[in-house]
């Protein structure tokens, strides 16, 4: 029977644990808090924002919000964001993407410290993940390892395909499956014979952002199937890269969409900042 991976059921016992951590970090009167920056007003942005206060509210972490206008200039933000490095009361530094344009993201990135950089995504976080050293991790791929763990999937010496090849899903999800021992492959746009390539896979891991692309012609029975699309279907209902009907039957386990991926990468946000005091070295 196909094991459909719970992303809501765990993402709220991921946490449940960062709230009772946090709670015995303020009984030392450590009081942790999250900075979100956002520029403009794109709805999409301002819903994944409150999510994240939602998140901070449940689990005990303070939460401020900086709302710039969508005509802040690139100088204007660099400029909030090295404030926030040198305010001693911030913990973590968010910058919601993307921005307006004509501001450069990857700058704003890098001038977020190190230490504070819990999106994961300043590239000294990334090297440190490359070369196993302690550090921010990319939330979206973190979730999904926390997702495999503990779903019972096992990864050592198992073949993992992951589709997709960018700098927040598909390069930092590579990097920690070799981390959990298993033969991982990145395929992308360019792959010769796509199909084949994801039917070698024990796991197989989507991130490409088109609707329902992958069917059960690119699936080995019995693989484990990480959907990390969020789409929307030609009736405009909400779907992932999986088409999830047809590969249901052949999967060993699969995430839904909505409901799988989706809810750890703001539950991996908070684990964090829990581990930005770790970091910083508060405790």
């Amino acid at each position: 029977m196909t094991k459909i991976i719970d992303g809501k059921l765990i993402s709220k016992q991921i946490k449940d644990e960062v709230r009772e951590e946090t709670r015995i970090l303020e009984e030392k009167g450590i009081r942790l808090t999250l900075a979100v920056v956002q520029v403009g007003e794109d709805p999409a942005s301002t819903v994944y924002v409150r999510n994240k206060q939602k998140a901070c509210e449940y689990t005990g972490i303070a939460s401020v919000k900086i709302a710039m206008p969508a005509e802040t200039t690139q100088k204007e933000l660099l400029s909030k964001v090295r404030e926030l490095n040198e305010d001693s009361s911030i913990n973590g530094i968010l910058v919601q993407l993307p921005l307006p344009k004509g501001l450069d993201a990857n700058e704003v990135i890098r001038a977020i410290s190190p230490l504070k950089d819990v999106d994961g995504f300043h590239p000294q976080s990334v090297g440190a993940l490359s070369i196993g050293l302690p550090g921010f991790k990319s939330c979206t791929p973190a979730g999904i390892i926390e997702l495999i763990k503990r779903s019972g999937i096992e990864t050592e010496g198992r073949e993992c395909v992951i589709v997709g090849r960018s700098n927040i899903v598909g390069k930092p999800m590579a990097m920690m499956m070799i981390r959990e021992n298993a033969t991982v492959t990145v395929a992308h746009s360019r792959t010769v014979d796509l199909p084949a390539v994801c039917r070698r896979a024990d796991i197989l891991i989507t991130a490409v952002g088109r609707a329902k692309m992958f069917n059960r012609e690119y699936v080995k029975p019995g693989a484990a199937v990480i959907d990390c699309g969020m789409n929307r279907d030609e009736n405009g209902k909400l779907c992932g890269d999986v088409d999830y009907e047809d590969v249901f039957p052949v999967a060993s386990a699969i995430t839904p969409v909505p409901g799988g991926v989706g809810p750890m990468t703001v539950a991996m946000l908070m684990k964090n900042c829990l581990d930005s005091a770790r970091i910083q070295g508060i405790v």
